[in-house]
């Protein structure tokens, strides 16, 4: 049985990593998967996942991560094991910063690296403006400052209406059907491990692992009204060390995108990952390794004088 601890968080053994829950500003509990332990010399990694993904999509990696470190992987309000908000006006970007700061509390970090997956890369750069000592470095995972319409209205498509499959196996195959183009290497394993992430058994049926009503964030997106650009949130990374991975097949983040951005820092670290889209797993062998050499680089810059 979970335990909570005076400090608000409650604490329980899981399969990978530890389940912990937060209480947010306005009460509703926040999920966090934790993995190792904090280590006094290393920094320790949070990693925010996208719009309507969970900290699942974290595992590989944070296993990767955490043999010399703490790492955290959140659940958004709405999303995976956090509870869903009675007002889905909530689920908005203001709020979940402050979910994010409120979790970063919680666990008493002051400093950390970020690893953000689209939504979560965006909340990475509205922290830098909102609390920039609270970021020592950044992996901004197939998202940058322009966001391209094409992507966005292709995810508002989806997102809150994905069929209700029978079983994990034709979850997988509503997937590859719906994803396949953007990631033409995956296997049969690699489809039902996605669908295992995507979906979630309630009541011996298959839902979505997150609010359908997280939908109502998209309504405003129209060809006619594309996102603005976050040129000055990116601006507001200067002088951390910044990496962004992208996948090769992104319709979210466009090479011209990662190249205008190249040209405002030509200290940032680019990684393009073949075959995949958006977002990159970031679970394959050559990519954890350099995400897991950037955090080191991190640990050493913080340390300089």
């Amino acid at each position: 049985m979970p335990q909570t601890d005076n400090d608000g968080v409650e604490t329980g053994m899981a399969a990978a990593g530890r389940s912990l829950f937060v209480t947010a500003q306005d009460g509703l509990r926040l999920h966090v998967r934790a993995y190792g332990t904090r280590a006094s010399r290393a920094l320790p990694v949070a990693c925010l996942p996208g719009l309507a993904r969970t900290a699942a999509d974290f595992e590989s990696l944070a296993a990767t991560l955490s043999s010399d470190r703490q790492v955290l992987a959140v659940d958004y309000r709405g999303r995976g094991k956090s509870d869903y908000d009675h007002n889905p006006e909530n689920y908005n970007l203001q709020v979940e910063l402050a979910d994010v700061l409120a979790v970063l509390t919680a666990f008493g970090i002051g400093r950390a690296v970020f690893i953000g997956t689209s939504r979560g890369g965006i909340l990475t750069m509205l922290l830098a403006v909102a609390r920039p000592s609270a970021i020592a470095g950044c992996v901004l995972n197939d998202i940058g400052p322009v966001i391209e319409l094409s992507g966005l209205l292709r995810i508002k498509s989806y997102v809150g209406k994905l069929s209700q499959p029978a079983s994990f196996a034709e979850a997988a195959d509503v997937l590859q059907q719906r994803f396949g183009s953007h990631f033409p290497k995956w296997g049969d394993a690699d489809w039902l491990a996605f669908a295992r992430r995507t979906f979630t058994e309630a009541s011996g049926r298959l839902l979505p692992d997150y609010d359908i009503k997280l939908a109502t964030i998209l309504d405003g997106i129209t060809p006619e009204r594309p996102l603005p650009p976050l040129w000055k949130e990116f601006d507001a990374l200067a002088r951390l060390p910044v990496m962004v991975v992208r996948g090769a097949n992104s319709d979210i983040l466009s090479e011209a995108t990662v190249e205008a951005m190249r040209a405002r820092r030509r200290s940032l670290d680019v990684v393009e990952v073949a075959d995949e889209g958006h977002p990159p797993r970031l679970a394959d062998p050559q990519t954890a390794r350099r995400i897991a050499a950037f955090v080191a680089s991190c640990d050493n810059a913080a340390s300089s004088p």
